[in-house]
């Protein structure tokens, strides 16, 4: 295989693009349907439900700035020819499967920030969301061997 710094390069930017529209999306639906919809639980838990209400704006932005500097780059490497597609999906599925397991196992359970869901037996939810999780890597990883091909 031959080296083209270039190629590297493309690649490198798209799947960055990909991983930050990865954890925009991935803050999104988690604040959205998790702490919106279903009001199972706040960004932060162990305080008073303001709190836990600012706790969820400062998330929120947070998820919205990787999201929209993510959607830069990538306009960045469309407006150059330069973009690799395959780079940038993986990037996305990296920065979905990452941010969640990251959530799952750093959040969830090392930081006790909050849990998905009280009251119930936490099992099957930290079960599938690190299944997920880990899905979304994998499928991320396979696609990042094959757009380095």
């Amino acid at each position: 295989m031959t080296f083209h710094p270039r190629e590297q390069q493309r690649r490198t930017r798209s799947l960055l693009a990909g991983a930050l529209v990865g954890v925009g999306i991935a803050a999104f639906v988690d604040e959205m349907v998790f702490h919106q919809l279903l009001h199972w639980h706040h960004f932060y838990d162990k305080a008073s439900s303001e709190a836990g209400l600012v706790s969820d704006g400062i998330f929120h932005a947070f998820g919205w700035l990787a999201m929209v500097a993510g959607l830069f780059l990538y306009a960045d490497l469309w407006r150059r020819g330069a973009r690799n597609l395959t780079a940038c999906w993986s990037g996305l599925c990296l920065g979905l499967g990452g941010f969640q397991l990251y959530d799952g196992t750093f959040q969830h359970k090392a930081l006790e920030l909050h849990q998905i869901r009280y009251g119930v037996d936490l099992a099957p939810y930290d079960w599938t969301w690190n299944v997920i999780a880990v899905l979304f890597l994998l499928g991320g990883v396979l696609l990042l061997v094959r757009a380095r091909r």
